[in-house]
């Protein structure tokens, strides 16, 4: 509220999902009266006296930086701070596309979409799965996914196209979207993924053959239940610090979701990819820290076993010692994105176009 108790101040998203804005609005009720006009994020703080304000700003390739503007409708931002390096500034960060894909169910399903340059028919592309579940990423701000954003652009010079969804259970657009996965992890946040590899494949000539996907934690989880129960559809996928049976995983989340084990016994046994390793065909690159306290190491060690009983050759599991769910040393992101980009190279491209070898090959593909 303002201080003169005659005005609301508020971001919403009311021009798109992938877009916040900061408005005004009456105290007693009104029209809402938009004050920033950039496409992305603002994070607003209003002047003691209320003439000014101090917005944090970034856009999809531009990382946040803080301005001031007037506190008046559409004002022009005055940039204070700049933080990128020549290093950052000496290459062309893409701006991805942002696309609504129809579900089977005909929800909105929301994406960003990397496309190389003169993209080659049937080319190879590769989807990924963000973690945390209840969490937006196609939006038109600088992802929290920076590492994951840098790979992506790297990946379409490399003539690969990426899509990355906002699944159901997602963030950022409402109540049926959050809940659209009650009782079923594995269930429409799938099948959005297959929603969105089947529209690379007719609208952007993508070949349903050359398909990888991956992610880390939910986004893990996610891949290896791409993986297992739909088999002829991705080719190759990369499953970092996943969940492998929510059973074992922390109360707070999953009963939310799931209920609890002892009374939705059916929720979890549907939901856990360690049920159907069985239906492994492609190649599969599995990394997990060892001390893992939020995704505990032994889920995937509980999965690679379960691999071997099942006499599955077609996978491989990289342990990285001395980290936790999220990776702090420089050495262990280089290795994970190295064994990730050897997966895709090797397994969605022709051996004439490979960057290397080393990685798993699949079989009955």
């Amino acid at each position: 509220m303002s201080r003169d108790r005659k005005t609301w101040y508020l971001i919403a998203n009311a021009t798109h999902p992938g877009e916040q804005h900061f408005y005004q609005l009456p105290l007693n009720g009104g029209a809402l009266q938009q004050m920033t006009s950039r496409p992305g994020a603002h994070e607003v703080v209003v002047s003691p006296d209320g003439r000014t304000l101090a917005v944090r700003y970034s856009y999809t390739n531009k990382p946040w930086e803080l301005f001031v503007m007037d506190n008046k409708p559409k004002a022009k931002m005055r940039q204070l701070t700049h933080s990128t390096t020549p290093e950052f500034e000496s290459y062309a960060w893409r701006d991805p596309e942002i696309i609504t894909i129809k579900a089977r169910d005909g929800a909105d399903v929301y994406a960003r979409l990397y496309r190389p340059t003169g993209a080659v028919a049937q080319g190879p592309a590769v989807i990924f799965v963000h973690g945390a579940g209840y969490l937006q990423n196609a939006h038109k701000w600088w992802s929290t996914y920076s590492r994951e954003y840098m790979f992506h652009n790297l990946l379409v010079d490399k003539g690969y196209t990426v899509l990355d969804i906002d699944y159901r259970g997602s963030a950022g657009y409402g109540r049926d979207v959050r809940t659209g996965i009650y009782r079923y992890m594995g269930g429409k946040d799938l099948t959005d993924q297959l929603d969105g590899a089947k529209l690379l494949t007719e609208k952007y000539g993508v070949s349903p053959q050359r398909m990888g996907i991956y992610g880390g934690s939910y986004g893990g989880f996610i891949t290896l239940m791409a993986m297992f129960t739909q088999p002829d559809v991705f080719r190759a996928g990369a499953a970092l610090r996943s969940v492998t049976d929510w059973a074992h995983y922390n109360h707070g989340y999953t009963d939310n979701i799931l209920n609890e084990p002892y009374n939705d016994s059916i929720a979890y046994a549907r939901s856990s990819p360690i049920n159907y390793a069985s239906g492994l065909k492609g190649a599969l690159l599995m990394c997990h820290g060892m001390v893992d306290t939020n995704v505990h190491f032994q889920d995937i060690v509980r999965l690679s076993q379960r691999l071997i009983e099942l006499k599955k050759e077609n996978w491989e599991l990289a342990v990285y010692p001395v980290e936790d769910h999220g990776f702090i040393e420089p050495s262990s992101w280089t290795d994970e994105y190295k064994r990730i980009l050897k997966l895709f190279e090797t397994n969605l491209k022709p051996a004439g176009d490979r960057v290397g070898n080393g990685q798993p090959t699949s079989t009955g593909q």
